[in-house]
């Protein structure tokens, strides 16, 4: 038999699972987007649900071109009521978090040329986190229960922001698509520290996608398939 003070912490970790079900957005292979129809859906990799790739080496590059990194404004767009201004503020952010993680593995260039790639980056939707509750729910029984869970299993964290956005990758001279795909990426379920802040989860998101993109394109692996999730 369950005691009173279990069975209330049960039904709070019920609780938080069914809103975190109903608040987690997916992201589709938006139909803006110049490779969506190259897109396949990817079921091994939560945080990469579409991509595209072909063989290549990685290796064989040494430059790369960063594009500005654009808004996405489909209809099928996943920003919800998130204020222009904090998509911009995400957008400055993603272009100078790209820049200096692959800048340690690239000569950053703007023109194209022999081994050069040229990275096309679009932000196509962010979530902030729910001011005080995405905090309190680390430490409620309930959230943290779900929360713990979360973590373990690599995935969301209740209340908490994240960010979706598309990643191109061309060979800047002959401008064929090399690698496609749309991830969603967010902090640790239990990072405390990603829940200060409107911005702060995204912009850890935003870091974590910078960092395994870097670690991929100075292997022979396919981006984003080590994906960590510790942050």
């Amino acid at each position: 038999m369950i005691s009173s003070p279990n069975r209330r912490q049960l039904l709070l970790a019920a609780a938080c699972i069914a809103m975190a079900g109903c608040a987690s957005v997916k992201p589709v292979p938006y139909s803006g987007i110049a490779s969506s129809s190259y897109l396949s859906p990817d079921t091994h990799n939560s945080r990469v649900p579409y991509r595209y790739d072909t063989p290549v080496s990685w290796r064989s590059y040494r430059n790369i071109i960063i594009e500005p990194v654009a808004v996405y404004q489909g209809a099928d767009n996943q920003f919800g009521n998130m204020s222009e201004q904090d998509k911009t503020a995400l957008a400055s952010y993603m272009q100078s978090a790209f820049a200096e993680k692959l800048g340690k593995r690239f000569e950053l260039v703007n023109e194209p040329g022999p081994a050069t790639l040229r990275l096309k980056l679009t932000l196509t939707g962010a979530k902030t986190t729910t001011a005080v509750l995405g905090t309190f729910t680390k430490f409620d029984i309930g959230g943290g229960m779900y929360n713990s869970v979360q973590a373990i299993r690599g995935k969301e964290g209740l209340m908490n922001g994240s960010v979706i956005y598309s990643v191109e990758i061309y060979d800047a001279l002959s401008r064929q698509l090399l690698s496609a795909y749309i991830t969603k990426q967010y902090p640790n379920a239990m990072n405390v520290g990603a829940s200060f802040g409107a911005l702060k989860a995204a912009r850890v998101g935003i870091d974590k996608g910078a960092n395994a993109l870097a670690e991929q394109l100075s292997s022979e692996g396919t981006p984003m398939d080590g994906v960590t999730t510790s942050r």
